[in-house]
């Protein structure tokens, strides 16, 4: 993709502290944006945006993305585009707490739309998931498959989608959906059970534990690097690409969890092994993105494969781990 660009907008990002968030905060201001963050910091962490301390480009706004927003942000108005990351990203989460899955993810989508509707911000960048096709039957999986989620976290965000669809049709707002797949990279946090597979078998390398796989391993995922996902925000932010559609985030290339397991132990230099535990509940089986429409709409072109994207990460989680 080539390089977005739009110097002095000023730009709301949800969940702004979070691993994909404060890459996206990072890009933004890169590009010439004036960025007010909001997280409640449940997840998200004060230390992936310490490079902006101090910085006037930044503004840290603490709330919770379900509750009215228009207080909290009642000194950052004008935005000229929200990008709406905040969630609980986890299914297996959203198995063990669906209302509060629901408040957050379907809530707090809700919360973002109208305070959109009633500020006059006219371009939503939402992150919806790939847990909307749930055990897709045709693969690579295209943005008109069948959506059956497996879970109440792909529920809630097959259901914001069709609200941004409503705010769309009824009030004229203007948005883009993207359906991220396995994003990994750099600030992905390994300490939490809910954390990304990537990053907690980069833990249980380092510390030559078993790398602990859910069922068989047989099953597939797309992994994507964060840095090829924030081009996207960033360029669908800036530049409006891609308005009133869904799209795919992801590389098109399908990967076993057993197969991910192994390239973590060669490239982290691990003695540990793999051992197989019970399945979980609402865990997609096979999962691959088709890419087209992003690349029509975006210039989206994924540029890291993924024994690069681990390296980088691999080398991040070691510095981070080192640091604790």
């Amino acid at each position: 993709m080539q390089t977005a660009s739009a110097q002095g907008l000023h730009v709301l990002v949800t969940g702004g502290a979070g691993f994909i968030g404060s890459h996206a905060v990072d890009r933004l201001v890169a590009a010439g944006c004036r960025v007010v963050v909001l997280d409640d910091f449940s997840t998200g962490r004060r230390d992936n945006l310490a490079r902006w301390a101090g910085d006037r480009r930044v503004e840290i706004v603490e709330a919770d993305v379900a509750e009215d927003l228009t207080g909290p942000l009642a000194a950052a108005a004008g935005f000229d585009a929200i990008l709406h990351l905040a969630a609980r990203a986890a299914a297996a989460r959203s198995v063990e707490d669906p209302l509060g899955d629901l408040r957050v993810n379907y809530g707090g989508s809700a919360r973002v739309l109208e305070y959109a509707r009633r500020s006059g911000v006219n371009n939503i960048v939402f992150a919806s998931s790939s847990a909307v096709y749930g055990d897709a039957v045709d693969l690579p999986i295209s943005e008109e498959a069948a959506t059956r989620p497996l879970s109440p976290y792909g529920v809630n965000k097959l259901a914001s989608e069709h609200l941004l669809g409503c705010y769309g049709s009824t009030w004229g707002l203007s948005w883009t959906a993207f359906r991220f797949f396995n994003v990994y990279g750099p600030r992905q946090q390994p300490g939490s059970p809910y954390s990304g597979v990537i990053s907690v078998f980069a833990r249980q390398a380092f510390a030559g534990e078993p790398l602990t796989i859910d069922g068989d391993g047989g099953q597939t995922r797309d992994f994507v690097f964060v840095a090829d996902v924030v081009e996207a925000l960033v360029r669908a932010c800036l530049e409006r690409a891609g308005a009133g559609r869904i799209m795919n985030l992801g590389t098109g290339v399908e990967t076993s969890i057993n197969g991910l397991a192994r390239l973590i132990i060669e490239l982290s230099g691990s003695r540990s092994e793999s051992r197989h535990g019970s399945s979980r509940a609402g865990d997609i089986r096979r999962s691959v993105a088709r890419i087209e429409r992003a690349g029509q709409a975006l210039s989206y072109a994924p540029t890291v494969g993924l024994p690069d994207g681990l390296s980088r990460t691999l080398s991040w989680l070691r510095d981070s781990m080192a640091e604790l």
